[in-house]
């Protein structure tokens, strides 16, 4: 079971993946300490970017990720002790980009010599590549923000920017890659001469090269997170930014790419302005789609045709947004991701989002840990997800924290119109692997005041249980009535549902809106008695 369960998950790799994760183990990269080069001059105004949240509150503590922490000595940027992002977070620096920041100058200031005098160069968490690229790009934010760096501090950036060129996450791609290759040019163009040359232009090919691969044709960012497609949307304004702050030509293709972005975006947003939760997600982590619009403005970057409809299958990707009055929903019906880097999937086929008057009502439960927890993989499975499960398994087999062996496949999406309704079908192939080789598929009729969900199960099972997870501000009528009952939303509203061929029960379960929280909230879960079953939502 191992030995296949490592070999569904390794074929994906590419080969380069292996030779880099080997390099890296033999190859030891040594800290060259010799002096900086000197500081470009910049053209023209750097543009305000997005404000990030404040961490630092205290001189000597951190709130990341919901969790308050002290840092009172050099042990502790490397304490075993505290979850690994949380001290990945710790070395990013995002609190020099925060709101108010100019107010902390003394505090950061501080904290900037501190670090350099207790982070020995290449050890630790602070030098590993990808929290070395954020520190980068923070540490020159905040000098063309209009803070003067000290020799030292100019000495130790460059002294990063060596290391990390020779640490690119190539053996990881995707968003590490493409985070590595920011700082780069962020260097490239904060110092000059021969040097800081050779990492610009390493880090725009590199650019290049990813933006071609993770940009899908529908705008989508190929990892299939809408946490990680805002992410790398402000990576890209940041890129823009820097590139016109020293006189640089912005590459022509993000002309067109931009405008995608941002529609896809819109489309995985809900009507509270929120983000949807499909694969790795929350709130918190990334920028939410008015910040990066305010971004897009003061860039002076047009959005032409940046207009969602009440119909969109963004086909690349693999999700369908539908609107109709005041519904709003997003289905799922993409594969887990690309499939040499799928450690942002969960098992989440066929899920669905629903929000009904600018309120969510079915969700997914989100993201609030990484590692290797119970609790990490029990938010990746099918069964955390508004889909289906069949014999108590994974529609694709996430392990490890980020791993995935054997995955589904979608089969025959499609959407269309029928007078005011719309629908979505989809299927797909994840158990299939399975004795009795069964398919599931999906169709949802999204009306003017109802909503239907229909399951449908070919082939041979044992179990099939399907979930709809409600958001925790949706309170849960309770009968004796096993196939019907009521939602109540925030403002008083209802809506009625029904259920035919399953058996219904009310079950508590958790929701997963930040890292680090957790709130209670309910689920219908929905066991099949035959091969097909039906919830019917219905509203005034």
């Amino acid at each position: 079971m191992q030995i296949a369960r490592y070999y569904h998950t390794l074929r994906y790799l590419k080969w380069s993946q292996i030779y880099w994760r080997l390099f890296y183990k033999v190859v030891k990269t040594v800290p060259d300490l010799s002096e900086p080069p000197n500081l470009r001059a910049k053209v023209s105004s750097w543009v305000k970017p997005i404000d990030k949240q404040k961490k630092l509150i205290g001189e000597q503590s951190f709130n990341f990720l919901n969790e308050t922490h002290e840092i009172f000595s050099e042990s502790d940027w490397n304490n075993n002790s505290i979850e690994k992002l949380w001290l990945y977070n710790l070395h990013y620096f995002d609190d020099l980009c925060a709101v108010d920041a100019k107010i902390r100058y003394s505090s950061h200031a501080k904290l900037i010599s501190r670090w350099i005098a207790e982070n020995i160069p290449g050890y630790g968490n602070g030098w590993e590549p990808y929290p070395l690229s954020l520190r980068i790009c923070n540490w020159i934010k905040w000098a063309l923000s209009g803070n003067k760096l000290h020799h030292e501090w100019i000495h130790s950036l460059a002294i990063q920017v060596r290391y990390l060129r020779n640490k690119l996450e190539w053996h990881l791609l995707g968003n590490h890659l493409f985070s590595n290759a920011k700082a780069l040019v962020f260097a490239g163009l904060f110092f000059e001469g021969k040097e800081a040359d050779s990492w610009l232009q390493k880090g725009l090919a590199i650019l290049d090269l990813e933006i071609s691969e993770q940009v899908l044709e529908d705008g989508g960012n190929f990892e299939l997170s809408t946490m990680y497609h805002a992410i790398f949307l402000e990576d890209l304004l940041d890129v823009i930014n820097v590139l016109r702050c020293y006189g640089y030509k912005i590459p022509p293709k993000l002309d067109t790419l931009i405008p995608l972005m941002f529609c896809w975006m819109k489309a995985m947003t809900h009507s509270d302005g929120e983000i949807s939760f499909f694969n790795d997600a929350a709130h918190g982590i990334a920028a939410k789609t008015n910040e990066l619009n305010r971004y897009v403005n003061r860039l002076s970057i047009h959005l032409d045709n940046n207009i969602v409809t009440d119909l969109v299958h963004l086909k690349s990707s693999g999700y369908v947004h539908a609107e109709n009055n005041d519904a709003l929903l997003i289905m799922d019906v993409a594969p887990i991701g690309p499939d040499y880097l799928p450690g942002h999937a969960h098992a989440d086929t066929l899920s669905i989002e629903f929000s009904l008057f600018k309120n969510r009502i079915i969700v997914n439960s989100g993201t609030s840990c990484y590692g290797t927890s119970e609790e990490r993989l029990r938010q990746r499975s099918t069964s955390a997800h508004s889909t289906v499960e069949i014999n108590g398994e994974n529609s694709s087999e996430v392990w490890g924290g980020f791993r995935v062996a054997r995955r589904a496949r979608p089969i025959g999406a499609k959407s269309w119109r029928t007078n005011s309704d719309i629908h979505i079908s989809c299927a797909h192939d994840g158990y299939q692997r399975l004795v009795g080789k069964p398919i599931h598929q999906r169709e949802v009729v999204l009306g003017d005041k109802s909503l239907v969900i229909v399951d449908r199960i070919n082939g041979h099972y044992d179990t099939a249980v399907g979930r709809l997870y409600l958001h925790p501000l949706i309170i849960v009528e309770l009968s004796d009535n096993p196939v019907s009952g009521k939602l109540k939303l925030p403002d008083g509203k209802m809506l009625m549902w029904q259920v035919k061929g399953c058996e219904a029960q009310i079950k508590k379960s958790t929701y997963h809106p930040e890292f680090g929280k957790s709130i209670e909230n309910h689920y219908l879960e929905l066991t099949f008695k035959q091969n097909q079953s039906e919830v019917i939502l219905s509203w005034n």
